[in-house]
């Protein structure tokens, strides 16, 4: 198939391209820039240029293709509000495109607030929270009526050594305030998922999915917040304390109401429906042990603007 990847050049996006390709598919890839595009021709994908923002753009590309893969975020947490208005937008682009078409339209979403305080399973409907009004999921498969083969991947912290979700903020943070932070005893958990064990179950989406289905990209189901804050301490040798709930919001910041969530996913029904199956990457806290804090600090920064 040919198949229409947004964020094509993003932290996700760049291992799920290879992915497709390798299985015998052809990548249209979204980009903005040059080297976006030389990054997608070097990698063996045709290029489509234009941005989240660009809806004529967007419905090209998916009109042009046999499917859809959409990882693009604009990940300003500033503007969060409006950038999940812009994500809204896009998927409505895409749905435009394939309607009445059955053609498969992947879209990504997380597992953050789905049953704080207990295991998340696939079958959980997303519920709406206002501190998350990023409403992916539910602008997705509200396409499904208009004939759009829609399925919904939900991602944890997606990790390498380079970039791990919402784990890079807390790098910064700490290297800002010169403590590694959690939350109470620490030990609310977040699941994790190495992004090239996340890569192949967008193909396996694509290709076997359900429609209207949730799958979960979960490698380990929770990693308490306490370890990660203390790899964290280790890497930048620095000192490793908790905060109180009240003293968090001045701490953490915006990151404040995820640090203290307790967020544990399961993936087995993932597994059992789609045959998905993990390759022996590292888990999050192997990652975060072999990143090299200090000589690598440009290339975190830089990892932490990509989408």
């Amino acid at each position: 198939m040919r198949i229409f990847v947004t964020g094509a050049t993003g932290f996700i996006g760049s291992a799920i391209v290879p992915e497709l390709i390798n299985a015998g598919h052809q990548v249209l890839g979204l980009t903005r820039s040059e080297a976006g595009a030389k990054s997608l021709l070097a990698a063996g994908a045709q290029v489509h240029r234009g941005d989240l923002n660009d809806i004529e753009s967007l419905r090209k590309g998916a009109a042009l293709s046999d499917g859809v893969i959409h990882t693009a975020f604009v990940h300003d947490f500033s503007t969060f509000k409006e950038n999940c208005e812009i994500d809204r937008r896009a998927i409505e682009a895409l749905g435009d495109a394939l309607e009445g078409s059955n053609r498969p339209l992947i879209v990504t979403s997380g597992t953050g607030a789905l049953a704080p305080g207990r295991v998340a399973t696939e079958d959980i409907e997303a519920p709406f929270h206002p501190a998350m009004p990023r409403v992916s999921e539910q602008s997705a498969l509200a396409l499904g009526p208009r004939g759009v083969r829609v399925s919904v991947v939900r991602l944890p912290q997606v990790h390498d050594r380079y970039k791990q979700g919402l784990v890079t903020y807390l790098i910064a943070v700490a290297r800002e305030k010169g403590v590694s932070a959690y939350v109470g005893d620490g030990l609310n958990r977040w699941p994790a998922v190495h992004r090239l064990d996340a890569a192949p179950l967008y193909r396996l989406a694509l290709e076997k999915g359900s429609a209207g289905a949730r799958y979960h990209a979960i490698a380990e189901e929770g990693v308490p917040v306490r370890e990660i804050a203390e790899a964290i301490g280790r890497g930048l040798k620095i000192p490793v304390v908790a905060k109180s709930p009240e003293e968090a919001a001045s701490h953490f910041g915006w990151l404040a109401f995820f640090a203290g969530m307790d967020s544990p996913a399961s993936s087995a029904l993932t597994q059992q429906r789609l045959g998905w199956r993990l390759t022996g990457q590292p888990g999050m806290l192997g990652d975060l042990e072999q990143m090299r804090y200090f000589e690598t600090e440009a290339g975190v920064a830089s990892a932490a603007r990509r989408a």
